[in-house]
């Protein structure tokens, strides 16, 4: 190897060191172990946009609301009225109203601008598991056993439901055009439906185990699976086969979420790490081992420069990437 391939070298590991970094730790951030995430989906010049959130949910009972600035956090929020623990958060695309969801079956919805509770929504026992957005914000969509509901996120009224087959549905996901929907199964199956007819239009190859999480890349055309099993699956949304099935994790994976440009997807785990995939050549980049318990969600910021993570650990980190 020549001189000018030894510098060569040694330049792209200084750069790929510098991208993927610990920049930012909330210690102790809640009281028990936290179970969701939301980012704000809004345009954040320079990390200095006084309206970017990160909402957080904790086994703690408590929803958390932390103005981001300048890759820092601080709490502006606590907003309480939830039981048994929130599992699942979702802020929608305007990024001033957060989406809560929790085992006491009550789906509740806060205003990040006053800090006012807007909506409670009794979803009906054990069917608020998880919960996301449509992308116009109209919609907010709950999974639960053997079907899904969609609410108004105005009037919190029902608006619809589509009937899963008895299947207990642990993952959501929207389509990018708001069309369809994708929900991830307890029995490792996944299903798009077409939202206007309520009709399936296309079942997954199944994971071994279930699903807990399920993304749409940005440009809707592909799905990225996070199983129990420990792998990923990424698959063309038009067909039943995965294109790639993805190990590393050394145990479930619990989340995984696209980048903002398609280009990478970083997912998190039981086995304490986050990993950030590159899609086209379906390999890992990078692992963060900073966590010291199971990494329940992990999210990118808007431009896709920064990847946030919360554990049961308690902590949220923030990793340059």
């Amino acid at each position: 190897m020549s001189k000018c391939d030894i510098l060569f070298s040694s330049l792209i590991v200084v750069k790929k060191d510098k991208m993927f970094q610990v920049i930012h730790r909330e210690e102790q951030a809640h009281d028990g172990p936290i179970w969701s995430l939301g980012i704000s989906k809004g345009s954040k010049e320079n990390n200095n946009n006084e309206n970017q959130f990160i909402v957080t949910g904790s086994v703690d009972d408590t929803v958390k609301a932390w103005q981001w600035v300048d890759d820092t956090f601080a709490l502006k929020y606590i907003f309480e009225g939830h039981a048994l623990g929130v599992m699942s958060i979702d802020i929608n695309n305007e990024g001033n109203i957060a989406a809560s969801a929790s085992l006491d079956s009550h789906i509740r919805l806060w205003d990040l601008i006053s800090g006012n509770q807007v909506q409670c929504i009794d979803a009906g026992p054990v069917d608020s598991w998880t919960i996301c957005f449509s992308p116009d914000s109209k919609l907010v969509a709950t999974g639960c056993n053997s079907k899904v509901n969609m609410f108004s996120s105005e009037t919190g009224k029902l608006v619809t439901t589509i009937d899963t087959s008895g299947k207990f549905t642990l993952a959501l996901a929207f389509s990018p055009d708001g069309k369809t929907i994708a929900t991830g199964a307890i029995d490792g199956m996944i299903q798009i439906f077409d939202i206007e007819s309520k009709m399936v239009i296309n079942t997954l190859e199944p994971h071994a185990m279930p699903v807990r999480s399920i993304a749409f890349s940005p440009d809707g055309k592909y799905l990225a699976s996070a199983s129990d099993d420990y792998n990923i699956k990424i698959f063309e949304v038009d067909k039943a086969d995965p294109i790639s099935t993805l190990s590393g994790h050394g145990s479930w994976v619990l989340n995984v979420t696209f980048s903002p440009d398609g280009k990478h997807f970083a997912s998190s785990s039981s086995d304490k790490t986050v990993k950030i995939w590159e899609l086209g050549n379906k390999e890992a980049l990078h692992t963060f081992s900073e966590h010291k318990d199971q990494v329940s969600c992990c999210r990118y910021n808007a431009d896709g420069t920064r990847l946030v993570s919360v554990s049961f650990d308690h902590n949220i980190s923030v990793f340059s990437v």
